[in-house]
């Protein structure tokens, strides 16, 4: 049986490279999609990274460009699904899987109180040895490090995770302040990084909290969780490829 994935998303706004290079990924592997938003709309991704001159000089490369041409063509044969349908639940996914994204409108999955709960019940169970499995990516990692066990604790606080570093995410926002002002703090011009506001989720950051500032792909693949993050566009097809690999070995 293939093995089946869920897209948690907003209805607008996330990175088309991260959603629609993972998506490509795993349909070429087999996997079972299946996008999930607050009332079932089917996601659309931050136009800004796909036309324009922000998509020139800042957004998704022309290959990634059609990936998410060709994932839309796809999306119209597809219904999404619910999160807050009554009985809505993760339980029968192998993956779940966090694409990121800057534009505001993600902080309509990362906020959600019902996304939280979907995560604090879904993610405890990646614990090895397991069958499931979660991979995040930039912003989507908020989604875990904002959801809090009944303790108080993120559900992430005793795992490792990268995310979007604050020194790239600080530098691309005043670089484009000028034109664009705050579109690249999703939270508003003053707001925390995604890299603090993950770090402080966190037991021991310095010793949790994975960093690079290097354009090569980078992801952190964790000890203790079937989870794995990565930070940014560049790393969605690595990122990918080893959850792939990781599901392919824990589902067998």
């Amino acid at each position: 049986m293939a093995p089946k994935v869920a897209f948690l998303m907003a209805n607008y706004g996330h990175d088309p490279t991260e959603t629609a290079v993972p998506y490509a990924e795993f349909k070429k592997a087999g996997f079972e999609i299946d996008f999930v938003t607050e009332r079932g709309n089917i996601p659309e991704c931050d136009s800004k990274m796909l036309e324009g001159m922000t998509q020139k000089l800042l957004g998704a490369t022309q290959e990634a460009v059609d990936l998410y041409k060709s994932m839309r063509e796809d999306m119209k044969n597809m219904k999404a699904l619910a999160w807050t349908d009554e009985g809505f639940t993760l339980a029968p996914y192998d993956l779940v899987f966090l694409p990121g994204g800057h534009e505001k409108g993600v902080v309509q999955v990362i906020n959600s109180p019902v996304t939280h709960k979907l995560m604090v019940d879904y993610f405890p169970q990646t614990r090895k040895p397991s069958k499931k499995n979660v991979a995040a990516i930039c912003h989507g990692v908020m989604v875990l490090s904002e959801s809090s066990l009944p303790d108080g604790k993120s559900v992430l606080h005793d795992a490792t995770t990268t995310a979007l570093p604050g020194f790239m995410e600080q530098s691309i926002f005043w670089g484009t302040r000028l034109f664009l002002g705050d579109y690249y703090k999703t939270y508003g011009a003053g707001s925390e990084s995604v890299q603090v506001s993950v770090e402080k989720r966190l037991d021991n950051p310095k010793k949790q909290y994975f960093n690079s500032l290097s354009s090569t792909p980078f992801i952190r693949e964790d000890e203790k969780y079937n989870y794995i993050s990565g930070r940014f566009p560049p790393d969605a097809k690595l990122l990918a490829e080893k959850t792939i690999a990781l599901v392919n070995q824990t589902v067998a």
